[in-house]
């Protein structure tokens, strides 16, 4: 491990190598070693951009491109086990199963592959609803991301259910279970909450929200989008029966998947071609599987579980190089909390007590959007807008303009921390 050298920049404190102690893990997250992974940061003089745009999407390490790579270039064919390329396919489909079942620890029977969280999630919406009619009801909350809204109450609105809706909070930003439980009934179908907000970072209570719901007779659907891309996602730990996330925002290639219990699976009877395969996971995956982006989500895992090289299974090393990578970006978000504080007319707008590392803010008398502006002159990275969390963005008070969201990733350090600070404070001066 390279020795770490501290600078001074501007008044702050810069980890130049920034191998970065996380106390209380007994272990130490590295972010050198990450950053080496991924050519499109750059280094030195010809250091690229400080990406703080990772809850859109995180960049993409040099083994998942490799993988994605070395698949398409390697003989390719539909899944089987006579020729050497059907032989490639259905090995990049069953180590992608295992992979992201590691990953969330999850059965490989209940991971499903699709385009995108959005499409699987509307895709099962439509599948649960035939079970459903007058007098049922779906619940959904004012905290998710409309992937996890407007899915559920299209399909319960066809079905003729009935929507409810629990609320957060905006002072807090907390999604209290209560307001879960107040809308929940003997005739509730279905929760779906997310377990992480992509516009504001709360991390509900997700596994008493699941009780909660299973004591009314309802299956619980958790949208992980965010969530996976911090901190280590126990599909049992949390209650779901159902749970979908994204391997672009994890480093991985662009996809989604839907992980889920098997016996959840079994019953349900999706849409599919009378040829095509009737076992569980596979009657939920439409056509032919994107074999390489397969290679590549499971080269995002591996990567993840390398974070903080160790021992153990896969999953043991995740969950240990999830708990170092929690303890190095919630630092960095506490020094990007500390600054914005004492800059003038910063409105954070992400307070809950929980969190993942990703901060909305709005400014008094500017448009979010021109301070995007400004820190992408300044070659930094942070978006502006409601980012599809359209419900919270409304409850917020900030309609369909949102603020400005910075969020964390594996590869930040100090340095880009820096570079944000120093141009977030040129915006406000009116630089």
């Amino acid at each position: 491990m390279r020795p770490l050298v501290r600078a001074q920049h501007n008044g702050r404190v810069s980890d130049t190598v920034s191998t970065a102690s996380t106390a209380g893990t007994g272990t130490t997250y590295d972010v050198a070693r990450a950053r080496s992974h991924f050519p499109q940061l750059g280094e030195g003089e010809g250091l690229g951009a400080a990406h703080f745009d990772g809850p859109g999407g995180s960049q993409t390490p040099d083994v998942v491109a490799r993988a994605v790579h070395d698949t398409l270039v390697n003989p390719l064919a539909n899944e089987g086990d006579v020729t050497a390329a059907e032989r490639n396919a259905s090995r990049a489909v069953a180590e992608g199963r295992a992979a992201m079942a590691d990953l969330l620890n999850a059965d490989p029977r209940g991971i499903v592959f699709g385009r995108s969280m959005t499409q699987l999630t509307m895709d099962l919406a439509r599948t649960l609803a035939r079970h459903w009619g007058p007098g049922d009801e779906v619940v959904v909350t004012r905290l998710d991301h409309d992937a996890n809204v407007r899915t559920w109450t299209i399909a319960a609105e066809r079905a003729g259910a009935t929507v409810r809706w629990a609320d957060f909070d905006p002072e807090t930003g907390e999604l209290d279970p209560g307001r879960v439980e107040s809308v929940l009934s003997g005739r509730t179908r279905l929760v779906a909450v997310t377990a992480a907000s992509n516009l504001i970072g709360t991390r509900p209570d997700v596994p008493v929200i699941a009780e909660l719901a299973h004591a009314a007779g309802a299956q619980v659907y958790v949208d992980a989008v965010h969530h996976a891309a911090h901190a280590s996602v126990d599909l049992s730990a949390l209650g779901a029966d159902f749970l979908a996330c994204s391997p672009y925002k994890f480093l991985g290639p662009h996809c989604g998947v839907l992980a889920a219990r098997p016996e959840a699976l079994e019953p349900l009877k999706p849409d599919k071609l009378v040829p095509a395969a009737d076992a569980i996971p596979d009657r939920f995956e439409l056509g032919t599987l994107p074999y390489e982006l397969l290679a590549g989500t499971t080269a995002a895992v591996d990567f993840l579980a390398e974070l903080v090289p160790g021992e153990g299974s896969r999953r043991e090393r995740l969950v240990a190089s999830y708990a170092a990578l929690e303890a190095h970006e919630d630092r960095l978000r506490a020094r990007i909390e500390a600054a914005m504080a004492e800059l003038p007319g910063v409105i954070l707008h992400s307070r809950a007590a929980r969190r993942t590392p990703t901060l909305l803010a709005t400014f008094a008398g500017r448009d979010p959007q021109d301070v995007r502006r400004h820190l992408a002159s300044r070659n930094v990275n942070a978006p502006a807008g409601s980012f599809y969390a359209y419900e919270a963005s409304r409850r917020l008070g900030l309609g369909s303009a949102g603020g400005l969201r910075i969020g964390l990733a594996p590869y930040n350090d100090d340095r880009d921390v820096d570079r944000l600070l120093d141009a977030l404070a040129e915006s406000l001066a009116g630089a």
